[in-house]
């Protein structure tokens, strides 16, 4: 039997008490895992896993210009090279990068299934493709290098990592991280480009800037589903403190929908966003639960019609349901409203600290400046080093006969360099530069060649000298490459930010509808403005706001930020349609769009359009109201009009029982766009203006413009020249009178019968003489007896005038100066204030 070991004579063991070495090795855990693992960097806003996998990627070369490639070859090299860990963490940390859903900004770009708001799983990783997206790669990787930030070992030395990615954009807050750490967790929102860009801006033009005008720039986050914010309260406190709560619910809307093939239309509640990380599939299943308990009573059917178009749960109400006590019990009962819980925590200097939305935005212009300033130290010492180089060339070139004899004489390379040294005061670097330099480098071109980049290295070498000594100048810079990135990936807010006003209008609007159908028809007026609003009004309430702005009739120009460009009465069983500048036409119920209250910007129209459809707020040509009866559909067309020239008329019919999806009203040529869109009827005529004062009259019938079906192109109704455009276009009957506008300022009547009938396809005829050779015709509208106009410039400043004011005259004579404008200052549109649907039967100009 072997000797028994004594060990703990042996001198090899340390007594330790036993809660020391727990304590120390539970707090050496602890540290681990929040630096290593749980809490992103304040710097680039990156886990470590994330970092490492779009390290990975810029080393692949997988730019967004290159093949996608797979999956598990990037997880392999990341597991492989920097992050030894289970490949289906890497692989779930890489989907999540991808998913539009879960980022509002995705780092990477895939190909495959990515998984959906349904919670379902991606594909494996052997079948899905990615490579780094435009903004992942030019805001994180595009200055990558040891010149910029520091690298270390990966886990076995055997390659180098970067601590830090060189961000350009603070992609903590643009794109939020959760995480749970040991004893700590982090839950950043999201936020949209453009504020953040204004925001950091702003600090860096003002670093004392007080925190309402910071908050008023970074309103509130931004979630990639979009949804409501509902108070601001809970936003400050987290901006402030770095921890809060938001209260984010989807966004629901009353529509009547098709009950089975029958005409029989029953009230829904349509839900089109979902509050962010809610699982829709999830959602629906407890919503049928609590229905099938009876805890909510009311609902007949509850479908998803989601598509890839968008996001669309149908809840069919029975005719007993009360659509706000059944939206209330939603929001409190499901997650269709939640409490986003904020904390702003991140590794900053080594250490987890919870900060403050100032702190991480001035913790990210200080990493910036430190990055830049490093960028711009190493770009100035490559240039002075290639400048020293250039320098010896170009000495040897002037004294060319000199280096050459040397060269002779000397027995070998050594020797020759030592005396180019000594006779001419080359450094070692040049002079060898100078040996290696070949002969077709003596010639003209290539010496002026050598003079052209010694004169841009001196240059250049001068504007990083001054960036580097000027910290102004270097703020400069910084805010230029701000501004830049943003020209190139902001975009448009996706979640509203609703105000406890228009909370309690909503629920105003809800509590009208009940569940037979006379509730449900109420009698609204809606006002658009020209930036792309409507606002909802009970009658009462539009006589109210019209008696208390009562303004006389003003023949000068005044500021405005935004006005209304049209006024529609309505009911809500009626629907809204909207056509997009790509062609495209989308209906809305009138009941989605929010009561608002007198003081109330409105709903942008743009939210009322699908997500997928959701640009800019000028995207949207013209709304009509469509009629409630097939009999005032009767005789009602809309005549659609190119920027390139083709025409083409569509039955409203055509426009009724349309889906989320809509429909395409006009396809459309490549760089073609869709320009002007005008309702009409039988017997009224079409008038085209171009820019060089050309009107063209048409007779609206089948000959001249046809009715077509959908997705046709139409045909050519007018050919511009070159130099020649499409500015407007308005329906006129013979009898009346027609106003012509140029960019100048200067205005007159004609007659519309002074106009001579012509073809489709036609030049059109000069109706106006201008006096000077840069006017141009800016706009026409209908000149109705005793009515006014209301005239737009180009720095957004009004004029109402009454038609009386611009002379009557001969389709030849020059017009006479209407308004006196400003250096610059163009007229770009004519609003016609009498052109009022007040019975919405769509006998005016849709515009």
């Amino acid at each position: 039997m072997a000797e028994q070991l004594n060990i703990l004579n042996s001198g090899q063991v340390i007594a330790t008490a036993l809660h020391t070495e727990v304590q120390r090795s539970y707090l050496e855990y602890a540290m681990s895992v929040i630096v290593g693992r749980a809490l992103p960097d304040v710097r680039d806003g990156l886990k470590p896993v994330h970092r490492r996998i779009l390290y990975a990627m810029h080393e692949l070369g997988l730019t967004p210009d290159r093949p996608y490639r797979k999956c598990a070859r990037v997880v392999g090299d990341v597991l492989g090279k920097y992050h030894p860990h289970g490949d289906q963490a890497v692989y779930d940390a890489l989907v999540r990068m991808v998913q539009t859903f879960s980022s509002r900004y995705p780092l990477l770009e895939g190909h495959g299934n990515f998984g959906s708001v349904d919670d379902d799983p991606p594909a494996a990783m052997r079948y899905t493709e990615t490579r780094l997206a435009a903004v992942g790669n030019e805001g994180l990787l595009a200055e990558i290098g040891e010149a910029t930030v520091d690298f270390i070992g990966n886990f076995d030395n055997s390659q180098q990592e970067p601590i830090v990615l060189p961000a350009q954009l603070p992609f903590l807050l643009l794109n939020g991280c959760s995480g749970i750490a040991v004893g700590m967790a982090t839950n950043v929102p999201p936020h949209n480009l453009g504020e953040l860009v204004d925001g950091l801006i702003a600090l860096i033009d003002r670093p004392e800037l007080p925190d309402e005008e910071l908050f008023r720039l970074i309103p509130a986050p931004d979630f990639p589903t979009g949804g409501e914010i509902l108070d601001t309260t809970g936003i400050k406190e987290a901006y402030r403190t770095g921890r809060g709560s938001i209260p984010i619910r989807g966004v629901a809307n009353l529509e009547e929908v098709a009950v089975g093939r029958g005409r029989h239309k029953r009230l829904a509640i349509v839900v089109t966003e979902l509050p962010f990380q809610v699982n829709k599939a999830g959602w629906i299943e407890k919503v049928a639960e609590l229905v099938n308990q009876g805890r909510i009573e009311g609902i007949a059917d509850i479908r998803d019609e989601s598509d890839r178009e968008g996001m669309r749960v149908v809840i069919e109400m029975r005719r007993e349901g009360q659509p706000a006590q059944i939206l209330e019990k939603l929001y409190r009962m499901t997650p269709l409203q939640i409490n986003f819980g904020v904390i702003m925590l991140a590794i900053a200097e080594g250490q987890p600290r919870q900060m403050s939305l100032r702190e991480l935005l001035q913790s990210f212009l200080s990493f910036r400046e430190e990055t830049l300033t490093r960028q711009y130290r190493y770009e100035l010492e490559k240039a002075e080093a290639r400048a020293h180089l250039l320098e010896g060339m170009l000495t040897a070139l002037d004294n060319l006969d000199d280096v050459i004899n040397l060269l002779r004489r000397s027995p070998d390379g050594s020797t020759a360099k030592m005396q180019m040294q000594e006779q001419f005061g080359f450094s070692d670097r040049q002079a060898s530069a100078i040996l290696a330099m070949p002969l077709s480098r003596l010639t003209g071109m290539e010496r002026q060649k050598i003079q052209d980049e010694y004169q841009q290295l001196n240059d250049r070498m001068a504007e990083l000298d001054r960036l580097l000594t000027n910290r102004k100048e270097l703020l400069k810079s910084l805010k230029k490459d701000l501004r830049t990135l943003k020209r190139k990936f902001a975009d448009e807010r996706r979640t509203r930010i609703v105000t406890a006003a228009e909370q309690a209008s909503a629920l105003a609007a809800l509590a009208q509808f009940g569940g037979d159908e006379e509730a449900a028809e109420q009698e609204v007026v809606l006002e658009f403005t020209q930036k792309g609003y409507v606002r909802r009004f009970t009658p009462k309430a539009y006589q109210k706001r019209q008696e208390k702005q009562e303004s006389p009739v003003t023949q000068t120009l005044t500021e405005t930020e935004d006005f209304v460009a049209q006024t529609e009465t309505a009911t809500t069983g009626q629907s809204l349609l909207m056509l997009t500048r790509d062609g495209k036409a989308y209906s809305t119920s009138i009941t989605s769009i929010q009561a608002t209250s007198r003081q109330s910007k409105g709903t942008p129209l743009v939210t009322l359009l699908p997500p997928n459809a959701q640009g800019a707020p000028d995207a949207i040509v013209s709304q009509v109201i469509l009629p409630n009866t097939e009999e005032e559909l009767e005789g009602l067309d809309l005549v659609l009009l190119t920027r390139e020239g083709r025409i083409k008329r569509m039955a409203m019919a055509e426009f009724t029982n349309l889906t989320a999806r809509g429909i395409t009203a006009i396809k459309l040529k490549e760089g073609d766009e869709l320009q002007f869109v005008r309702l009409t009827q039988t017997g009224e005529q079409l008038i085209l203006a171009t820019s060089l004062g050309k009107l063209l009259r048409l007779e609206i019938n089948d000959e001249q413009v046809p009715v077509m079906g959908r997705s046709t192109q139409g045909q050519q109704a007018m050919r511009p020249h070159k130099n020649e455009q499409l500015v407007d276009c308005t329906t006129a009957l013979q009898e009346d009178d027609l106003l012509l506008m140029t960019a100048q300022g200067e205005g007159k009547r004609i007659p519309v019968s002074s106009l001579k009938l012509m073809s489709r396809g036609g030049l059109g005829v000069q109706a106006i003489q201008f006096s000077t050779k840069a006017d141009t015709l800016a706009a026409i509208a209908l000149a109705l007896p005793d009515t006014e106009v209301t005239i737009l410039t180009s720095t957004d400043r009004l004029a109402k005038l009454p038609i009386d004011k611009f002379p009557r005259l001969k389709r030849a004579d020059a017009g006479d100066r209407i308004l006196k404008l400003n250096k610059g200052e163009k007229i770009v549109r004519l609003f016609d204030n009498n052109a009022i649907d007040q019975e919405a039967s769509g006998e005016e100009d849709a515009n």
